[in-house]
């Protein structure tokens, strides 16, 4: 089957750094290399691979952290991507459902995902696999450090 999930290793540098460039981000091997090995390295981070023909197709990046107004945890999905020759093949409903459940498996009581507005293809599937967009009612602010 296209799209076999299976943890993304630090031999998948090279198809990483293509995916990343792919998803807007401009990425060389071994800046993907020193990213999984940080990501190797954080308790907190899960990192799903999607596998076609023995290359990485797609990555669900997926970081956990503890609540402190409610008991549990929550997720955050920082990336989602599929290669573009592959997408449309569920894949990437693959990539969320799986990481869905690691964090369950993690003891996530919430799991949240941010994306940017131009991914109109992207917020329809979050749509369909059950996301509601608050921003409407939840501000989100971001500060750039260093």
């Amino acid at each position: 089957m296209d799209g076999d999930l299976r943890p993304v290793r630090r031999e998948d540098a090279a198809r990483l750094a293509v995916l990343l460039t792919q998803l807007g981000y401009p990425t060389e091997e071994p800046e993907a290399a020193a990213r999984l090995r940080y990501w190797g390295d954080d308790a907190a981070g899960v990192l799903i691979g999607a596998d076609v023909g023995g290359e990485l197709a797609g990555v669900a990046a997926l970081h956990v952290a503890p609540l402190l107004e409610l008991t549990g945890r929550w997720a955050r999905l920082v990336v989602l991507v599929v290669d573009e020759e592959h997408r449309g093949k569920g894949i990437g409903r693959r990539l969320v459902e799986a990481a869905e459940s690691r964090a369950a498996e993690l003891g996530c009581r919430r799991m949240e995902v941010t994306s940017s507005r131009q991914r109109g293809d992207a917020h329809r599937l979050y749509r369909r696999l059950g996301y509601e967009d608050v921003c409407a009612r939840s501000a989100r602010f971001l500060k750039l450090l260093g």
